[in-house]
């Protein structure tokens, strides 16, 4: 996949959230959460296509013209640039940029090729870094960025450390960017711990995912509305907000 496409057209002009990968898990959450909120949807998705002509149309049945999906691969820098320009072409301004497109691969040290590190790095680093920058000209005075991290990043997820470094430059990034874009744009991040487990028992069997909540001082999960009600709260309601990162992790940080 080389290019963005879109599909439909948006409505009358509204507040634009720019989700990416946001047809699926928590990226679906939050794009329904803040479409609640009076946004209307720039939805990203990579190879869900199926999920996102689905909320697509669940979104547009609820406010007519208020969801456009976009496909791109974020780990190719010209789907990157195509990206942004459909999307730029298609709103002008942008209100809010979610990161949430991420990638999820073990890369234990001892084996872990180049083209596995570099899958991590495009995906959790390199492709957001650029989507910001191309993003650039439609976020005007007033927006603002969320990019979803990890509570990985201080808690190192054992086998992970390609996915954890990336997500550590990310959470670096956040900071830097809201020095360097302010007072304009705002920066900041959410760190989801134990919400969703990841797809497949490469991190997660069933007695890590006990420990993981025995450890937690709230001793249950998180779910999606927690991560989006956090960043509707950034988005919204934080004007005086900027370069900070919350741990949406029912206190998991505190017990390292």
């Amino acid at each position: 996949m080389s290019s963005a496409t879109t599909e439909s057209q948006p409505g009358p002009r509204a507040r634009v959230a720019v989700i990416t990968g946001g047809a699926r898990r928590i990226g679906r959450t939050v794009a329904e959460r803040l479409h609640a909120l009076g946004f209307d949807i720039a939805l990203h998705y990579r190879s869900a296509h199926v999920q996102a002509q689905e909320l697509q149309q669940q979104l547009n049945a609820q406010r007519a013209g208020s969801c456009a999906i976009f496909a791109a691969d974020f780990a190719r820098l010209e789907s990157v640039a195509a990206f942004c320009q459909a999307v730029l072409a298609a709103y002008g301004r942008i209100d809010l940029l979610v990161n949430n497109a991420s990638g999820f691969e073990a890369t234990p040290i001892a084996v872990a090729s180049p083209e596995q590190f570099d899958s991590m790095l495009a995906s959790n680093l390199r492709g957001p870094y650029f989507l910001i920058q191309g993003m650039l000209p439609g976020l005007a005075s007033g927006s603002s960025i969320v990019n979803i991290l990890d509570t990985h990043v201080h808690r190192p997820l054992r086998d992970f450390n390609a996915y954890c470094a990336a997500k550590a430059g990310m959470e670096s990034l956040t900071r830097s960017l809201a020095v360097e874009l302010g007072p304009d744009i705002r920066v900041n991040g959410v760190a989801p711990g134990a919400i969703l487990w990841p797809e497949g028992d490469d991190a997660y069997d069933e007695a890590a995912r006990e420990r993981t909540i025995a450890a937690t001082p709230l001793q249950r999960m998180g779910c999606p509305e927690d991560i989006a009600r956090t960043v509707a709260f950034l988005a919204c309601d934080a004007p005086f907000i900027s370069g900070q990162v919350i741990a949406v992790d029912g206190g998991r940080s505190l017990t390292f």
